[in-house]
């Protein structure tokens, strides 16, 4: 027997990650398309491939090898990103996971930032360790990609290394090269110490604006740290 992934809902505070499917088309193509600024080393379908995207991840998923996700915002109930399980791996028996990767991770650039993206993090996370028992999960992005490095580094991942030409490019104007691509992981020894950052970060975000006193709302003319 060989594991197959398959992905339950994850609901956390600022959302709820749903198996992918076409009922979320509509809503992941007004986010793909909000400000792809911040897309440059990310694989995120334009409006209108937004179905055959769909239909190509539902492909692999039969597989048994991707466990697509929609990531939809609890505040507004809409669709406003992508993420998954990929690449499973059973060294010590077929029946059990011992590694996988979380990917194929993105977010409409309105919620970027908000807290949405660490608490889906904690969720994945949290399954792949506590229910599914693995050894690690592991990261990977574009080694140019600074914007997501550092959001994978936020989360507590160690980094490993480079892994000179091991993915296609998703840069525009690169199509048919190959990317070096920066891998991180989370031993399950590590995974404590993550879970508690991801948590803390997670109840920072939940804490409404409002909440704060005023004297402690920085004005415009107040310089930042």
């Amino acid at each position: 027997m060989t594991f197959t992934l398959k992905g339950p809902v994850l609901e956390g505070t600022l959302v709820r990650l749903e198996p992918l499917g076409h009922q979320h088309a509509a809503d992941l193509a007004v986010a793909a398309e909000e400000d792809r600024g911040t897309y440059d080393f990310t694989s995120v379908p334009r409006a209108d491939e937004v179905g055959s995207h769909i239909d190509a991840h539902l492909a692999t998923a039969a597989t048994g090898r991707l466990a697509p996700y929609a990531q939809v915002s609890l505040a507004t109930g809409r669709a406003v990103g992508a993420t998954a399980y990929w690449e499973p791996r059973s060294w010590l028996t077929d029946d059990a996971l011992d590694a996988v990767e979380v990917g194929f991770t993105w977010l409409a650039r309105s919620t970027q930032g908000t807290g949405i993206n660490a608490e889906a993090k904690l969720l994945l996370f949290r399954h792949a360790f506590e229910v599914w028992g693995v050894s690690r999960v592991d990261l990977k992005t574009d080694a140019r990609n600074r914007r997501s490095r550092a959001a994978i580094e936020r989360t507590g991942a160690r980094f490993e290394g480079i892994l000179r030409n091991w993915s296609r490019s998703w840069a525009p104007g690169e199509e048919g090269r190959l990317r070096d691509s920066a891998i991180y992981s989370i031993t399950a020894a590590e995974w404590p110490g993550c879970r508690e950052r991801l948590e803390d970060r997670v109840r920072s975000a939940a804490v409404p604006s409002a909440a704060v006193p005023p004297a402690a709302v920085p004005s415009a003319l107040t310089p930042r740290p």
